[in-house]
C-alpha cells in the first residue's frame, strides 16, 4: 500500500474546509439524494460523500456501506489520492492489482473495495475539500462517457450544497454580531436617556418656578425666554419618552427574535 501524500497546499486546504463547519455535521437528505443518484447511474453498490480533514476521511453521505463509524484513517482513503487531480475523475478499475491499494485494509477486509472512482470537490478557492465517489467489491472497465458526465455534475451539486450551508451559516454569525450591536446599542440608549432625564426635570421645574415670579413677569423680555425655555422643556420630555418607548419596543423585539433563532 502506498500512503497518500498530502495536498500540494495542504494548510490552504484545510482552512477552506474548515470554513464550511461542515465535519462531524449531521446526515441530510439532500447529499443523500445526490449519492443515491451517483449510485444508480454509475451502477455500483455503493457512493459516499467523502471530505478529508488532517487524518481522516469523513462521510457525510453512505449510500451501500452498513459503517460502525462514519469515517476512516486518511492514510487508507482512495479520496486522499483522488484530489490530486482535482479536475479529473480518479479511478481504480481493480484495487488488487494496483501497488497503491492492494494491501489496503479497505481492499483486504470489509468493505472490499475493488473498483473506486471518485470526483474531487472543488471549492470556489480551486481547492480540493474531498469528493463524491462510487465503489463496488467487483472489478469494472471504468465508466462511460455518460456516467463520467453524470458524477461530475452531482459532484458540482454536492458542492453547491456546501456553498449554500457556508453562506446560510456567515448569514447567521452577521446576524447574531448584528443583534449584539443592537443589544449594546439599546442600552446605550437608555443610559443616555436616564442621564438626560434627571437635569432636563431640573429644568422644567425651575422654569416653571420662574414663569409665576413677578420680577420675570414685570419684563416681557425675560418672561417669553422663559416660556420659552419651559416650553422646549415640556417638548423634550415628551419626546424622549417616546423615544424611550420605542427603544424599549425595539430591545423587546430582538429578544424576542433570538429566542424565536
Amino acid at each position: 500500500m502506498i500512503k497518500p501524500a498530502d495536498y500540494k497546499d495542504e494548510e490552504a486546504r484545510l482552512e477552506e474546509l474548515a470554513s464550511f463547519s461542515i465535519m462531524d455535521s449531521l446526515p441530510e437528505e439532500d447529499y443523500d439524494y445526490l449519492t443515491g443518484i451517483a449510485a444508480q447511474i454509475c451502477d455500483t453498490p455503493v457512493a459516499l460523500v467523502t471530505l478529508l480533514d488532517g487524518k481522516r476521511q469523513w462521510f457525510k453521505s453512505i449510500q451501500g456501506l452498513d459503517l460502525e463509524v462514519a469515517e476512516t484513517p486518511k492514510e487508507y482513503s482512495f479520496c486522499a489520492h483522488a484530489i490530486h487531480q482535482p479536475q479529473e475523475i480518479f479511478v481504480v478499475e481493480d484495487s488488487r492489482k494496483d501497488e497503491r491499494f492492494y494491501d489496503n485494509p479497505l481492499v483486504t477486509g470489509a468493505p472490499n473495495i475493488i473498483f473506486y472512482a471518485g470526483m474531487p470537490l472543488v471549492s470556489d478557492n480551486n481547492l480540493p475539500l474531498g469528493t463524491l465517489c462510487v465503489a463496488d467489491n467487483k472489478p469494472k472497465q471504468g465508466l462511460s462517457e455518460g456516467q463520467q458526465k453524470a458524477l461530475k455534475s452531482l459532484a458540482r451539486q454536492v458542492m453547491n450544497l456546501m456553498n449554500l450551508r457556508k453562506k446560510q451559516n456567515q448569514l447567521e454569525t452577521a446576524l447574531d454580531d448584528l443583534n449584539q450591536i443592537n443589544t449594546h446599542l439599546s442600552r446605550f440608549v437608555t443610559t443616555v436617556l436616564d442621564d438626560t432625564q434627571s437635569p432636563l426635570i431640573a429644568i422644567n421645574r425651575v422654569t416653571k418656578f420662574l414663569i409665576l415670579d413677578k420680577d420675570i413677569q414685570r419684563h416681557s423680555f425675560k418672561s417669553k425666554m422663559v416660556d420659552s425655555l419651559h416650553k422646549s422643556s415640556e417638548e423634550l420630555k415628551v419626546m424622549l419618552k417616546e423615544f424611550k418607548n420605542q427603544n424599549n419596543s425595539m430591545d423587546k423585539r430582538v429578544k424576542g427574535e433570538n429566542k424565536k433563532g
